[in-house]
């Protein structure tokens, strides 16, 4: 992580979709395989929404989440309502874990691996915390799979522009695809893949999704980006988030982001 550009930076635009995210939304693949009394490292957690879901599901383990910055997990913190039986937050780097060997039994990250130049360091670090028998959960979207209708010329505009802006960061924003790959080639050979999607079809989660894009490609790091490396005028992001907001009103609007997942034993 360190030295790393996230993508998407911690505006609120970024944060409220975040905030959304829950164990069962984001994590059910790793579900069944949690237990209480198992400990728990939630690398890249945010504002923790599912950190503090995953405690619930391990308790009395040991439950911690890191990210690189402060700047989310102030939110984290607070979300526990100050309770000292609840996750603990830090700052931390993947790629240079403060743990020991052999520290937890499930290191869990979400939308992560996306975001780094590294992501087979990042799964070699991950390992080196894991206790052996343990288990490293990973889950990231696949943005060339992104899938919407009604078709719209601003949004084609949209995947093109953020998969440049990822790709100038040395990041990867098609890992869905990836993960196994990247499994391999830190040194895991027993690994189960799997595949699950956020669907948004309702007239409530094209709110929440389309309202946050439009929001995020004027306001957030990712417009910023766009703007000063020369990849789209402010014109271009205003169309955009015109086009974002016009798919949140249809009555027809679907759309699907596909994610990979894998639970690969240390």
């Amino acid at each position: 992580m360190s030295g790393d550009v996230y993508t998407h930076g911690h505006h609120d635009s970024v944060l409220r979709s975040h905030r959304g995210r829950t164990a069962e939304n984001s994590a059910g693949y790793l579900l069944p395989l949690l237990r209480p009394g198992l400990d728990l490292l939630d690398v890249g957690c945010g504002p923790g929404s599912i950190t503090h879901d995953l405690a619930t599901r391990v308790a009395p383990g040991r439950v911690r989440g890191i990210d690189v910055v402060e700047a989310p997990l102030a939110e984290a913190r607070a979300a526990g309502g100050g309770s000292d039986s609840g996750p603990e937050f830090a700052v931390d780097d993947v790629y240079a874990l403060s743990d020991p060997d052999d520290t937890w039994d499930v290191v869990h990250a979400h939308q992560v691996l996306q975001h780094l130049s590294d992501p087979v360091a990042a799964l070699r670090g991950m390992r080196r915390v894991c206790r052996p028998g343990g288990v490293v959960a990973v889950r990231d979207a696949d943005y060339a799979a992104f899938t919407w209708y009604p078709a719209d010329p601003r949004l084609d505009r949209w995947l093109e522009l953020y998969r440049a802006v990822a790709h100038g960061n040395s990041a990867e924003p098609d890992a869905g695809r990836r993960l196994l790959a990247w499994a391999h080639a830190a040194g895991f050979t027993d690994i189960t893949p799997t595949a699950s999607v956020w669907c948004h079809a309702t007239p409530e989660a094209r709110a929440a999704w389309g309202g946050m894009w439009a929001d995020r490609i004027l306001q957030s790091a990712i417009a910023t980006q766009a703007l000063e490396r020369g990849l789209a005028t402010e014109g271009d992001l205003r169309e955009i988030a015109e086009g974002w907001l016009a798919w949140r009103d249809s009555p027809d609007g679907w759309l699907i982001v596909p994610h990979g997942e894998i639970v690969a034993r240390a």
